[in-house]
């Protein structure tokens, strides 16, 4: 059996492959943008991450961009972490099952969000493009 059959839930490099075939594929509308930010996929954020976060559960957070946004990269602004979008399967596993939507969509909707967050982007210019993207 492979994660690619349904009862099989999909492993770290199979989520990673999700995820970079859904950047690609987002890549003509915000590509310029995100060239050169890498992706990560974890189980499940550190503790660390959830504490700052305020999160509940660590099945609350189903990806992270980390670093300073493109504006302030812009500015030179120093100080701040490298960007990196992390993705976190444990929690985009439990959000796919519980919604039935396909996992694809779900991870989407995640790169989107957290591109989103590295462009500065309000939640409305995000919700545009999530429902361009769909």
């Amino acid at each position: 059996m492979t994660a690619s059959d349904s009862r099989i839930p999909p492993s770290l490099d199979d989520l990673a492959a999700i995820g970079e075939a859904e950047l690609r594929r987002l890549r003509p509308a915000l590509g310029r943008f995100i060239d050169g930010v890498p992706m990560r996929v974890d189980d499940f954020p550190d503790d660390q991450t959830l504490d700052e976060m305020g999160c509940e559960s660590p099945f609350d957070l189903l990806g992270l961009y980390r670093g300073g946004s493109l504006t302030a990269e812009i500015r030179g602004d120093t100080g701040t972490l490298p960007a990196m979008i992390f993705l976190y399967r444990r929690p985009l596993l439990d959000y796919w099952c519980e919604t039935g939507e396909s996992l694809r969509r779900v991870v989407r909707h995640v790169l989107i969000h957290e591109i989103g967050h590295h462009l500065g982007l309000s939640d409305d210019d995000i919700e545009r493009i999530e429902a361009e993207a769909d």
